[in-house]
């Protein structure tokens, strides 16, 4: 099993009515700059191990297990909202750094909350490091009625329990689900991360920790030029990091593409781009060595 190097340390805090999960590395300091991490959809605080393990400083990390992810408690919903989890950032910031600065890293789903939040709240991130937060498809207006009725049958579904997480008879099941998923995560690291990404119950099943209402379509559509308005008012130095495997191509085909992306993100004023070779989506996973020199280099900068 994969051997740590740098061991976190565990917190529960009230935010929102929400018992939440905060993992934090390294020593907090008034002349540190707080470096906040922020997981993508269907991961957890811990999947940023292997990066903070490569990590050359003594950097104070602080990442949170989303709401309804990990060991953050689930609020009593049938769906999501896209911005609680700004509005949970926002409080998390409050809690743990008052008005101080900090650097923001999100990944996938984190890295588009991280990225809109540069937007909304400019005068809180000193620098933003994206890991392939692309956001979603464009949608059209006619889009809505379909949309909104998709939402309100899969609300049925979820209360039918056709919509849900799977359970896995052995932690080597959620191990080999993980690398099945990708196929570049090392066994041990698939190992450790499997204790962390998933729980046994009292019936002795592995069962994710992220609540089946994630898998629960969006009520709201995606509106590209209220994220481009956003984007324009980022102030911090953006890297926009990407791996040299385009993962857009096989989750959304034709209908959004890694230069769409490029040139949405072309709006953030201040940006770096970095492509991370041989890596897929979980590129921190795939290359956390290669990811920390980009990391840190630009943090010093």
């Amino acid at each position: 099993m994969y051997s740590i190097q740098k061991l976190s340390r565990s917190e529960f805090i009230p935010i929102r009515h929400l018992r939440y999960h905060v993992r934090q590395w390294g020593t907090p300091s008034p002349d540190k700059t707080p470096l906040v991490m922020v997981h993508g959809w269907m991961d957890v605080a811990a999947s940023f191990q292997f990066v903070v393990d490569a990590l050359h400083n003594d950097h104070w990390v602080i990442a949170p297990d989303w709401r309804g992810f990990g060991l953050t408690e689930a609020p009593h919903t049938d769906n999501f909202w896209f911005p609680d989890y700004l509005a949970d950032l926002d409080q998390l910031l409050d809690h743990f750094v008052g008005a101080r600065p900090i650097h923001l890293l999100g990944h996938s789903m984190g890295g588009h909350v991280a990225t809109m939040y540069a937007g909304i709240r400019p005068a809180r991130v000193k620098k933003l490091i994206n890991l392939e937060g692309f956001g979603m498809p464009a949608t059209r207006p006619t889009q809505a009625p379909t949309r909104l009725a998709k939402w309100m049958d899969e609300l049925k579904a979820q209360t039918r329990g056709e919509i849900a997480l799977k359970p896995y008879p052995s932690l080597e099941a959620v191990a080999q689900r993980l690398i099945k998923t990708n196929p570049r995560l090392g066994s041990d690291k698939a190992h450790w991360l499997a204790q962390h990404w998933a729980q046994v119950n009292d019936q002795g099943e592995w069962r994710i920790l992220g609540h089946a209402a994630h898998k629960v379509v969006n009520a709201q559509l995606f509106k590209t030029d209220e994220t481009q308005a956003i984007y324009e008012r980022i102030t911090a130095p953006t890297l926009c990091v990407v791996a040299s495997s385009d993962s857009m191509s096989q989750w959304w085909k034709d209908t959004y593409t890694l230069t769409e992306f490029m040139q949405r993100i072309a709006a953030v004023p201040h940006i770096t781009h970095a492509v991370i070779d041989d890596a897929g989506h979980m590129l921190h996973h795939d290359q956390p060595e290669i990811l920390a020199r980009w990391v840190e280099d630009f943090l010093a900068a």
